[in-house]
């Protein structure tokens, strides 16, 4: 097994962060989360050297450009960040969102795309529907798409 987990901290919802913890304690699984400002972790993380907190300098994307400059080709990433997870997926790494989306080449343009135009109309002033709030069924359909992607790089 030789694969490591970065997560891009900055917006990862805490039940998340919980369960990636628990996962790659229990599989031993190194792990990053990096962000550009202290992110708390589970209390239990603090007893083992598998997890990496990494703080990168205030800049925009700095946490981005370190997980990018970093990664290595089998490594696996967390993200909701879309522009991120298609320089990701540029560089064919498996890359995976706090919901469960798997990322792949042919998603991402279409991804990037209402990403784009949803960015143009919040810059034209126009709210989008804010009701779509992470709950039970998002983190179990994470985990079960973060499991799925760990046992095919166990497998490797």
């Amino acid at each position: 097994m030789l694969f490591s987990i970065w997560v891009d901290a900055d917006s990862c919802p805490t039940d998340v962060r919980e369960l990636i913890v628990r996962f790659i304690v229990r599989l031993k699984i190194p792990c990053n989360f990096v962000a550009n400002r202290q992110i708390p972790l589970p209390q239990y993380s603090k007893k083992t050297n598998l997890i990496t907190m990494i703080i990168t300098d205030n800049s925009e994307g700095s946490a981005d450009d370190f997980i990018v400059s970093n990664v290595e080709p089998n490594d696996l990433v967390i993200t909701r960040d879309i522009p991120l997870a298609a320089r990701l997926i540029e560089k064919k790494i498996t890359t995976i969102n706090d919901r469960g989306k798997l990322f792949t080449s042919e998603s991402i343009r279409e991804d990037l795309s209402i990403r784009n135009f949803n960015y143009q109309l919040f810059t034209m002033g126009i709210q989008l529907d804010k009701t779509n709030k992470f709950n039970k069924k998002n983190l179990n359909d994470f985990a079960n798409c973060f499991d799925r992607e760990i046992q095919k790089k166990i497998k490797q």
